[in-house]
This record gives structure tokens, C-alpha cells and sequence, in this order.
């Protein structure tokens, strides 16, 4: 028995994982009336929170003030030579991250929630068995996994956190390379390229397919793409890693270019970037029959139960797009419905993705080329920061706004945007689209000026033909 007395006790909720869909989850479940436990290995807020989204995006800001610093001389301020370490910004995402997961701790004591430390799996039928300080067995009738997920490694390209780093050994480093190759051209690549770029790193970045972001549409990869090269960076796109050695000091990377040539680079310092696996394994999903796809994700319906009954799963465990905001939205869904006041699911058509390197990234909906496909009739809008008084006022013009349009209803298909403080805007389309709201009628709703807001409305001006500033 553990020495705190918690073997045996019996909940109503366990939580298995305590990232962006688990403490949510967690959370609402209280709310709701629910008696919660939460088991956790490491600290409270997963990935996320902890080595994820928040201390990298510590960092990025770090890096955009680098930025900033050099253009200072055209707002009358002279800076003069000036040095940058990456140990300071380090240390303050870190700071930034720890502050976080101390208020996750709080509002585990407010809901009431009992936090078993340890790692959780599932022993029996409404059995979760924890190893570790908070050991045991206990039971309840709803028991969540939100185990999420963690970085993967290829056969040509095994991680080792020394000389080929995961993103997670790319968030500890006090000191920046001075050549860094990054394999993935997804959100995270992107992000920590734009990191060490700033902080002094010589940044290559090589993608097995033909663009950067492959995700985003095709306008907005281009852009990004032109963008970091004017910065410096080398940009290898449809390019396959074949191998990679170790050197005397760094590591060979041998790809074939996207021309079908042979090519021989060599770095200080590697990034793998190239997607997630899911935290599925040991987790006693066979002792009671849990059903996984061909990837180890956990199947599940669309109130987020799997095929056995009163077992759940959330978040990147469970597939589709790996983001924390997917996460928390299905752990409030998985959880109401439990509690029987589930009056909905999670519009999976309808979620954001959002980029922060910089210029920023953000979307939802479909891309131009999606909407094509699907047979809609098509109109685009385009409007480009530089026709926007704020953005020019802040000397931040790069970029556009994108808007894909159903010329039949009018109806926004998709909403694309590189440039300035694109993952605050794309909320204005997120919640238009969930109103189902016309591109007239975000047009109409009055933006205030001079603010960013404009371009939403007249992005959506030039998806009817006919925008006033450009």
C-alpha cells in the first residue's frame, strides 16, 4: 500500500495523463459533480504545458525581440552591436513553464481533484494500476486515457538528445549551433528554425515533400517559404533522407534532392522533426480489449469512447490532429457525456491550426485546393497586410489574409493567414464559421480602426470581388 493511503480508493473518473485533454477533462469532470483522480508521472499540464507549446512559444518570443532589436534604428533607437545567448531566453521559458504548471497544481486543489503521481495503466475492468509514489490499484467506472504523445525517431535518424535532438533536448539548449539541420518542415521545424535562426544557428531545413507546411495551403507555404530564405535559411524541399553519421564533431546527413542528385550535408547539431507516436504502449489497453489502428492510436467514437465500455481516450493517444486545443475540447466532450449532459461533439472540421514562427501561420477550414476537390464552387480573396494601416503603422506588413468562399451560399470554406498576430485573428473565423456565418455577413460586423481586425473584414470583402483597400 502506498504510505499516503490512496491504494484501493475508488472514484468516479480516473484520469490516466494530465496534458491539455486530461486535466481539462479533469476539471470539467469536477465541475460537474464527478469524485476525479488524475495519475501523472511527471508534472502536471503534460507536454504542453511543460515541454511543448508553452516554453516554446517562451522562446519564439525571445527570438521575435532578437528581431525587433535589429530594425530598432528606424524608431529613432541605436542599439548599437549587440550579442544574444540563447542560456537567458532559455532559462525563462523555463520560468514561464514552471509558473503554469503551478497553477495547473492550484486548480487541481480548487476542483478538488486527486492527483496520484505515478504511471498509469489499466489492470482489470475499471481498474487503473499506478507505479510509482502514489502506487496501488483503484477503481472506478470511467476511466480516461490521455497519454498523448512523444516525438519519433526514423530508422536513418535515431535520436540519441545529443547530436540528434527530438524537440524536447531542442528546448533545453543554452547554447545555440552553429549549423542546425532540422528533417520535417511541420509546424515544429518551422518554429525552431525560426528560434535558432535568431539566436545565430546557420539553418537548413529539409522536407520530404514539396513544400513547406504541407498542411497550409499552397499560397501560404510559398510565402513562408520566400520568407525564411530572404532570412538566411536554406530550404530543401522534396528532398529524402537516406542516411546520417556521426562526424568528428556533428553528423552526415546523405539525401536525395528533390532532382533525384545525391547530396552530402554536415551539421553541428540535428533536429528530427517528423511527427509524433502515441504514448499507447503499456498501458494495458490488451489485459481489457482497447482497440488501436495500425499506428498504436486508440480508436474511438465521437463522444471518445473505444470499443469497451466505460473506457475512454482524448488527445493525441487518440489520433487526429495532434493539438492541445483538439485535446481540451475533447476531454470537455468526453466528459459531459459521461456525466449526461453531453449535448454535442467535437466539430473536427472547424479546428484552428496555428503556427508561431514569423511571420505567423494560421487557418481553419479547408485549403483552396480542398474545397476544389470536394466540388465547391470557389471564389478566393486575398488581402495583403501591406493595405492595412496598423500593420503598417507597427512595421509588421508581411503577409496576407486568405479567404476561400462558397459562391453559392456564400459560406466560408476556409480562412488562411500568414503575417501578424495570425493565430489571435483566425479565432474571428473559427467563430464565424461555427455561426455559420456568411462572408457578407463578416464583412458587415464592424471592425474597429485602426486595428489588424480590418483585414478579417476585408479579406472577406475580396472573396465577393470587392474590397475597399486594395
Amino acid at each position: 500500500m502506498a504510505e499516503n493511503g490512496k491504494d484501493g480508493e475508488s472514484f468516479d473518473l480516473i484520469v490516466v495523463g494530465s496534458g491539455p485533454g486530461g486535466y481539462v477533462g479533469a476539471i470539467r469532470a469536477a465541475q460537474l459533480g464527478m469524485n476525479v483522480a488524475c495519475v501523472e508521472t511527471e508534472k502536471l499540464g503534460g507536454v504542453c504545458l511543460n515541454i511543448g507549446c508553452i516554453p516554446t512559444k517562451a522562446l519564439l518570443t525571445s527570438a521575435l525581440a532578437v528581431n525587433e532589436l535589429a530594425k530598432a534604428e528606424g524608431h529613432g533607437i541605436d542599439v548599437g552591436d549587440f550579442s544574444v545567448s540563447l542560456g537567458p531566453a532559455q532559462e525563462r521559458s523555463r520560468k514561464v513553464a514552471d509558473q503554469l504548471n503551478k497553477g495547473v497544481t492550484g486548480l487541481f486543489k480548487k476542483n478538488k481533484i486527486t492527483h496520484l503521481q505515478g504511471f498509469g495503466r489499466l489492470a482489470d475492468k475499471g481498474v487503473v494500476e499506478v507505479e510509482g509514489e502514489d502506487g496501488g490499484r483503484y477503481r472506478a467506472p470511467h476511466i480516461l486515457l490521455a497519454t498523448g504523445a512523444r516525438p519519433r525517431s526514423l530508422p536513418m535518424l535515431e535520436i540519441d538528445g545529443d547530436r540528434i535532438w527530438s524537440s524536447d533536448d531542442a528546448l533545453f539548449q543554452k547554447e545555440a549551433p552553429g549549423t542546425l539541420g532540422i528533417v520535417g518542415a511541420g509546424a515544429i521545424g518551422v518554429e525552431f528554425a525560426d528560434i535558432f535562426d535568431a539566436y545565430g544557428s546557420e539553418v537548413t531545413i529539409i522536407e520530404a515533400l514539396d513544400r513547406v507546411l504541407p498542411v497550409e495551403d499552397e499560397d501560404i507555404s510559398a510565402h513562408l517559404e520566400k520568407s525564411f530564405k530572404k532570412r538566411g535559411m536554406e530550404i530543401l524541399t522534396g528532398a529524402r533522407l537516406g542516411s546520417s553519421e556521426y562526424t568528428d564533431s556533428g553528423v552526415r546527413l546523405t539525401l536525395e534532392d528533390s532532382d533525384g542528385e545525391e547530396k552530402v550535408l554536415e551539421f553541428d547539431r540535428v533536429l528530427a522533426a517528423v511527427g509524433r507516436v502515441p504514448n499507447t504502449e503499456d498501458l494495458g489497453l490488451d489485459s481489457v480489449g482497447v482497440e488501436t489502428d495500425d499506428g498504436g492510436f486508440i480508436q474511438v467514437d465521437d463522444r471518445m469512447r473505444t470499443n469497451v465500455d466505460g473506457v475512454y481516450a482524448v488527445g493525441d493517444c487518440a489520433g487526429g490532429a495532434l493539438l492541445a486545443h483538439k485535446a481540451s475540447h475533447e476531454g470537455i466532450v468526453c466528459v459531459e457525456h459521461i456525466a449526461g449532459e453531453g449535448h454535442g461533439t467535437v466539430d473536427y472540421r472547424n479546428i484552428p491550426n496555428c503556427t508561431y514562427c514569423h511571420p505567423e501561420v494560421a487557418s481553419v477550414g479547408l485549403t483552396e485546393a480542398q474545397a476544389r476537390e470536394a466540388g465547391h464552387d470557389v471564389e478566393v480573396g486575398r488581402f495583403p497586410w501591406v493595405g492595412n494601416g496598423r500593420a503598417l503603422a507597427a512595421g509588421d506588413s508581411d503577409g496576407f489574409l486568405k479567404v476561400v468562399r462558397d459562391k453559392t451560399y456564400s459560406e466560408v470554406l476556409g480562412a488562411h493567414i500568414i503575417g501578424p498576430h495570425a493565430t489571435e485573428l483566425i479565432a474571428e473565423f473559427v467563430v464565424g464559421r461555427h455561426l455559420e456565418t456568411t462572408a457578407e455577413e463578416m464583412e458587415k460586423a464592424i471592425h474597429p480602426h485602426p486595428t489588424l481586425s480590418e483585414a478579417v473584414a476585408e479579406a472577406a470583402l475580396a472573396s465577393l470581388g470587392r474590397p475597399i483597400h486594395i
